[in-house]
């Protein structure tokens, strides 16, 4: 049983890899601003820009920097601490609270 239900598994899982993204992610644009090639290139390497617009509220300009900080020491985005400063400014600027 638990073989049967670890393909099963496995097969569902490969299924889903093998699903376009969602159509909705490329209707997704950023603020304009500087920074916004930088903040795109770099963040859509590892996930839906979506995420920067869903956790705007939330995130004040020390917060947006702990988010860098996090993406590059505990998931390792390569980016260096000149590319990092640059994508925090542009979030802290374009997606940070109203000041």
């Amino acid at each position: 049983m638990r073989t049967h239900f670890a393909l099963l598994a496995g097969l569902a899982l490969s299924w889903a890899a093998a699903l376009p993204a969602r159509a909705d992610e490329a209707e997704i644009t950023l603020k304009p601003g500087n920074g916004v090639e930088i903040v795109a290139s770099n963040c859509a390497a590892c996930h839906s820009l979506d995420y920067i617009q869903m956790n705007a509220p939330y995130l004040t300009a020390d917060a947006w920097k702990a988010e860098v900080t996090k993406m590059r020491r505990a998931f390792g985005a390569n980016l260096d601490d000149d590319t990092a400063a640059q994508i925090a400014a542009y979030l802290a600027k374009q997606y940070g609270p109203a000041t």
